[in-house]
């Protein structure tokens, strides 16, 4: 087989594994090269974070290490792919005030009005436009390493419930909780 065919049959196997995720939104968040000091000097890999989301309520962030940089990012996706959870949303933003923490990360998530926008920073922002958040504000306290910070948005979404869904799990309605 020649190279052109190989070619043509690696892009053919990529477009159909990637059928069933077409509308995810992929997003690298930080690329960190590591170095490791051995006897004939130094050896350097790269180890990728990544954030995808379908927009609509499922995000999963995960990641990759590898000795070429798009290496990396691929294992980090199929990763980030396979750990995608589902979280809430209630008219384009969060259902309720939440915290979340990773290491000395902590990530404070706040409801918005219709029209605010997404008032996030890098990290953070990744994270809440690959779920599929339109209106929500963010403040990164602590910590500044963006994979905590990734981590700590992440653990904060998992804590959203809303009414409908604490009202299941204390077997009460929802007009009892309001």
């Amino acid at each position: 087989m020649s190279r052109v065919e190989e070619k043509r049959d690696s892009r053919a196997d990529r477009a159909s594994r990637d059928e069933g995720d077409q509308g995810l939104i992929e997003q690298v968040v930080k690329i960190y090269r590591v170095a490791k000091v051995v006897k004939g000097g130094r050896r350097f890999k790269f180890s990728a974070i990544v954030v995808v989301g379908d927009g609509q309520g499922r995000v999963g962030a995960a990641l990759g290490k590898a000795t070429e940089v798009p290496e990396a990012i691929r294992k980090a996706i199929e990763k980030a792919k396979r750990e995608m959870v589902e979280v809430p949303i209630v008219s384009t933003t969060i259902p309720h005030e939440v915290i979340g923490r990773s290491g000395a990360a902590q990530v404070l998530l706040k409801p918005a009005s219709l029209g605010t926008g997404v008032i996030a920073g890098g990290p953070v922002r990744a994270v809440v436009e690959s779920a599929g958040y339109r209106n929500i504000l963010t403040k990164s306290l602590g910590s500044n390493n963006a994979t905590n910070v990734v981590w700590a948005t992440l653990d904060g979404l998992r804590q959203l419930e809303t009414v409908e869904a604490v009202g299941r799990r204390r077997g009460r309605d929802v007009t009892d909780i309001l």
